[in-house]
């Protein structure tokens, strides 16, 4: 009797684990990123004091600063800057050795997701040795020719658990597009196979 109350209870433990630790794991670090940025971008620290002197912190200033900030720069750069400033912009930019390949890349990354070429739309699958292994990965850049590869194709593969992944060219003949959206697919590989077919 006792030991299959106990095997219940352990059940019921288990159940509540997977109900409960991906909910808060995710609630955490929304709150951990958003509490990081609030802090950091805080400003009324530096010139409000409390009765004693003290700064002075109000949460939620530093991210609705740099909502404010984003809106804003988005509202000038679309309606303001033409098109000579964009490319005069982007000569000066790529004229400052490291701080263009951090910027470039960081652009095209950050495009990639939310930007109106985004690159990470198109699952394949990609046969990757004469045993029949083949991974999951998106399709970023159909056309090599200019590099001299014009039967291949880049294929990003991200990383199980992680942001990194890795980037190879393989031929267009070994890729092979998937039936399934770009989240599923994604979902499907970050999580290991876990998670992405439902």
């Amino acid at each position: 009797m006792i030991k299959k109350v106990s095997q219940k209870l352990l059940y019921y433990l288990i159940k509540g684990a997977l109900v409960v630790v991906p909910v808060a794991g995710a609630v955490f670090l929304i709150i951990w990123a958003v509490a990081a940025v609030d802090n950091a971008l805080n400003l009324t620290s530096h010139f409000l004091q409390d009765e004693e002197g003290h700064p002075l912190y109000i949460p939620g200033i530093g991210i609705l600063t740099v909502l404010c900030m984003l809106i804003l720069v988005g509202l000038i750069f679309t309606n303001l800057v033409t098109e000579p400033i964009r490319a005069w912009l982007k000569r000066s930019i790529n004229k400052i050795p490291l701080f263009n390949t951090l910027y470039s890349s960081i652009k095209d990354f950050t495009e990639a997701f939310v930007g109106d070429a985004k690159k990470f739309n198109e699952p394949v699958l990609v046969l990757v040795n004469e045993t029949g292994l083949k991974k999951i990965g998106f399709l970023t850049q159909r056309d090599l020719g200019k590099i001299g590869l014009p039967d291949e194709v880049i294929v990003y593969f991200p990383y199980s658990y992680s942001v990194a992944g890795q980037v190879v060219v393989v031929k267009s003949t070994q890729v092979q597009k998937l039936n399934m959206t770009a989240t599923d697919a994604m979902k499907l590989v970050v999580s290991g196979g876990v998670s992405g077919i439902e």
